[in-house]
């Protein structure tokens, strides 16, 4: 038998579990640890509670790592926040830190911030072992164990790291052998498997880790892998076919360096390639930690960012678009409702008539044959000058084309911005809607907040609520001048359902005011 058909068997059984039932693997987020390792990343103590607050409760991850020990005081006041909270909520096993092989310092760290489970930081291969500690093995088993002895001693769970494991099976795999032997002796809940370095291929892990777990099936070992060759979710399936008991992954794909295996992207493929395997994570709410995280991180999340980009469930090419409304030709199982998404069909060059129709269905028009295809050609028009097209802009886009002026039931009439130096920005509107005249002055955190508490003012009159604003991008063109135009497209939630405008503008504020004139329009 080849070793590919070996991988084949031994997978298949794995899928299925012992006995045919299913086998449960243990989900652990580090994006609070770890993932705040990415460059220019720093989350305050509030946003870390956040974070951990939604991914305990709503994503349901069995285990969070949310910091290291000794590293701020910003830190240890973040960990004492979350320690809190999950003691609070009978949550405290499921918050875990990592530490150092450093006698007592990192457990008198963790006690003083009430945390109870360390992932304690050891050397995973010989290299790092030999060149950085400058020991041998049984001195740093010795210190290993005498730091473990004292954590159980004060009442605090173990779980080791094998820094540069990856590397340690690779080039000095006897030494990794030896402390396993060591660590089996040991009172340790887990032993974690990093890629380090994210230097491992798919057939790598899945060798590593299946001749790990059938020589120590009693003991739990969780996979930690990097992305440096975006093979972190390659590698995250073959380490789960080949025995690994937990994952370690972190929203969006955050972490150092190329980041490490993504969550969002790993559930999927779990759940759809591995029917045989069941984790705790609740599908719907990965889009809304990532968008959480998003915002907090000042990471933005790329458009085509598997299962949580933007552009990822919107069709684009016509011909595809056709293909859904006949017999739903080009869906896969990656649907978007499993993540609390919808699908979108993009306007612009490539966009066919069918694109076209699904937005007009979804705003309510209905167009002749003749006028959608003069429609189309402006779209394609439009889209060939590279300007941005949204369904927001069908309507003006349609009254252009068949000369049906569309009169709008909302009209901004005039508005007054102040910004001045230690005071609050304010805002004075006149809005006429359906005919009806208010005026209405605010303030606000910026100019454009202030012009939206004024609004929401004049719909309370109304008795009515506003979308929620729940994205605000702004494009300058790259080297313009100070008085090149400026496009804001805004999200909206109203309804249950997301929709954008766009306005264009030299000035920032003004285009976001004109988008948000067409949004009250569409409402």
């Amino acid at each position: 038998m080849t070793s590919q058909d070996k991988t084949g068997s031994n997978s298949s059984l794995l899928r299925r579990g012992v006995g045919g039932e299913a086998r449960y693997v243990e989900i652990m987020d580090t994006t609070l640890r770890d993932g705040e390792q990415t460059s220019g990343v720093s989350f305050s103590a509030s946003e870390k509670l956040t974070i951990a607050q939604l991914l305990l409760t709503e994503v349901k991850v069995d285990r969070i790592e949310i910091a290291s020990a000794r590293v701020s005081e910003g830190e240890f006041d973040a960990v004492k926040k979350i320690t809190a909270w999950a003691k609070a909520n009978h949550l405290l096993n499921k918050v875990e830190v990592l530490t150092f092989v450093d006698g007592s310092t990192s457990i008198e760290w963790m006690q003083k911030a009430g945390a109870k489970v360390m992932n304690l930081l050891t050397k995973g291969s010989l290299n790092h072992l030999t060149h950085q500690l400058k020991k041998k093995p049984e001195q740093h088993f010795a210190d290993i164990a005498a730091v473990i002895a004292l954590a159980k001693k004060k009442g605090i769970e173990t779980n080791v790291y094998l820094e540069d494991w990856s590397n340690g099976m690779r080039h000095s795999p006897d030494y990794v052998f030896q402390y396993l032997d060591f660590l089996a002796t040991q009172p340790v809940k887990r032993v974690m498997l990093p890629d380090t370095l994210g230097i491992l291929i798919p057939s790598e892990v899945y060798e590593f880790v299946s001749s790990i777990t059938q020589r120590y099936p009693d003991i739990h070992f969780d996979f930690h892998g990097h992305n440096d060759y975006d093979l972190g979710t390659a590698n995250v399936l073959e380490a789960v076919k080949a025995g690994a008991h937990g994952l370690h992954l972190t929203v969006n794909g955050m972490g150092e360096r190329a980041g490490n295996a993504p969550l969002a992207s790993a559930i999927a493929v779990l759940n759809d390639f591995m029917p045989g395997i069941q984790t705790s994570v609740v599908e719907k709410s990965l889009y809304s930690v990532s968008k959480l995280v998003e915002t907090f991180s000042g990471f933005r999340i790329p458009a085509n960012k598997p299962v949580v980009g933007e552009n990822v469930f919107t069709q684009t090419a016509g011909i595809h678009a056709d293909g859904d409304k006949k017999n739903k030709l080009y869906f896969s199982d990656l649907m978007p409702e499993r993540f609390g998404r919808q699908r979108k069909y993009a306007l612009g060059k490539t966009s066919g008539k069918a694109n076209i129709e699904n937005n007009l269905q979804q705003l309510g028009i209905q167009l002749s044959d003749k006028d959608l295809k003069k429609v189309t050609q402006r779209i394609i028009e439009l889209g060939d000058r590279k300007e941005v097209v949204t369904q927001a802009d069908l309507p003006y886009i349609i009254s252009d084309i068949l000369d049906n002026a569309i009169e709008d039931k909302v009209s901004i009439d005039n508005y007054v911005l102040t910004h001045s130096k230690s005071m609050h920005p304010s805002a004075t509107v006149r809005v006429t809607v359906q005919g009806d005249s208010y005026e209405e002055h605010a303030q606000g955190d910026g100019q454009y907040d202030a012009f939206m508490n004024a609004l929401k003012k004049v719909y309370k009159q109304r008795k009515m609520e506003l979308p929620v604003l729940t994205d605000y991008a702004v494009r300058i063109p790259p080297g313009g001048k100070s008085d090149a135009l400026c496009e804001t497209v805004i999200t909206w939630r109203h309804n249950n359902k997301e929709f954008k405008t766009r306005g264009l503008d030299s000035d920032q504020t003004v285009s976001a005011i004109k988008a948000t004139q067409k949004m009250l329009n569409i409402i």
